[in-house]
């Protein structure tokens, strides 16, 4: 074992006691068990520890069999390869059997078991994910990984061009772990490899692309790191679609707290019809793709306003196609021209109407029947209303709806 002089502090997630006797049951009879990855970087680097992983000499079927006997759950949730998930006071660990290569094809590995740490690390993808600490938080390294945490540097285990091949998701998750943790300018010898091997983006499923995409969004330095991806002609491979970064940055100086969809509409939609190849490129819930869709709509029609943008027309948009889809929607196109939205926009979406004051129930009481000519006189008295800037007096409802019936007569 290369045991390093730095120690993690044992807390919060990682003090918990359930993780502590799983640490204990596992490691019997000669078998050793670790906390590996994600946790221990975090632990060194001062993030939050949202998951704690755990690798193990012990067989995946000697872990279910260890933790059962303890009174713990153990679902074998990728035990072909390994992975055994066990819960213990409502926490889940996942548990792998230590692990070597045997043959990859870019998108899965077949792997044998085995019982060397080291052999186990350089398999991994990053030197910052593949540090090991025991119980007590001393630290094991075997590739370096200590001194890029202490750089804050994100680099490929051994041959990068051979770690990405082994896995093509590793060049997304190589820019998404150097926008979450890198400091300063990407690593050289990663960049060459993703622009060697980036045609291999095509093999990945949508589901494994929007999540890592989507956590480079989302990330501390997505701009530069977004920025270095376009140069590259990842979002050619990924989207095929015109992507603008320095939308995103303009947006996001005003509103760091967007959110993904959000971020991924400036970034590259345009049209309402973007949603649909969107949803395909990225497997968006029908929600997400309803959204996308309906911002595309209020970014073509904001796209005909004259300018500056008036009052009455913002408020009239903001009422058919809803408050929060132009809110957004005038975010995404202030920050792609370049203005500062008047304060009077935002009232005017605030105060734009959520309903209509024409129904049916009404025209139906003036003796029109559901059907063609009732929808047209609703439509009709909408847009005199609308042109009138909403007026909610009875008097002026009624003589918009009376002028309507007599225009349609």
């Amino acid at each position: 074992m290369s045991l390093s002089k730095r120690r993690i502090v044992m807390k919060d997630a990682l003090a918990e006691p359930g993780l502590h006797r799983v640490l204990q049951v596992i490691a019997r009879e000669g078998d050793r068990t670790l906390i590996v990855g994600g946790a221990v970087r975090n632990a060194l680097i001062g993030c939050p520890i949202v998951d704690v992983d755990l690798a193990t000499t012990a067989l995946p079927e000697v872990v279910v069999e260890r933790v059962t006997e303890a009174g713990m759950r153990a679902i074998p949730t990728g035990i072909a390869h390994g992975t055994v998930t066990v819960i213990v006071n409502g926490q889940s660990y996942e548990v792998t059997t230590l692990r070597e290569d045997i043959e990859t094809d870019g998108r899965h590995a077949t792997v044998m078991f085995g019982t060397d740490f080291a052999r186990d690390a350089v398999r991994r993808d990053f030197t910052i994910n593949a540090l090991y600490a025991d119980a007590t938080g001393a630290v094991y390294d075997f590739v370096g990984g200590l001194d890029d945490i202490l750089y804050r540097r994100v680099r490929f285990i051994g041959n990068a061009r051979e770690r990405i091949r082994e896995d093509y998701l590793r060049i997304l998750r190589f820019f998404r772990f150097s926008a979450d943790y890198a400091n300063g300018t990407l690593d050289a010898d990663g960049l060459k490899a993703v622009e060697e091997e980036k045609a291999g983006l095509q093999q990945l499923s949508a589901e494994r692309i929007r999540a890592e995409l989507f956590k480079v969004l989302m990330a501390r330095k997505a701009v530069p790191v977004l920025t270095s991806m376009n140069h590259r002609g990842i979002f050619d491979l990924l989207l095929d679609l015109p992507v603008s970064v320095e939308a995103l940055a303009a947006l996001l100086a005003q509103d760091p707290g967007a959110d993904g969809i959000l971020r991924l509409a400036v970034l590259c939609l345009h049209r309402p019809d973007d949603g649909a190849l969107l949803k395909e490129r990225l497997r968006l819930s029908n929600p997400e793709a309803d959204r996308v869709t309906e911002l595309g709509q209020a970014l073509t029609r904001l796209s005909g306003f004259a300018r500056p943008i008036g009052v009455l027309p913002i408020r009239k948009l903001a009422f058919r196609l809803g408050r929060r889809t132009v809110l957004e929607a005038l975010g995404i196109d202030a920050a792609r021209r370049g203005y500062s939205i008047a304060p009077e926009l935002f009232g005017a979406i605030g105060s734009a109407p959520t309903v209509s004051p024409f129904t049916g129930d009404i025209l139906m009481k003036r003796g029109i029947e559901p059907g063609r000519r009732m929808g047209e006189i609703i439509r009709r008295a909408e847009e005199l209303w609308m042109d009138a800037d909403f007026p909610g007096a009875p008097e002026r409802l009624n003589a918009i709806l009376n002028d309507t019936m007599a225009y349609l007569s």
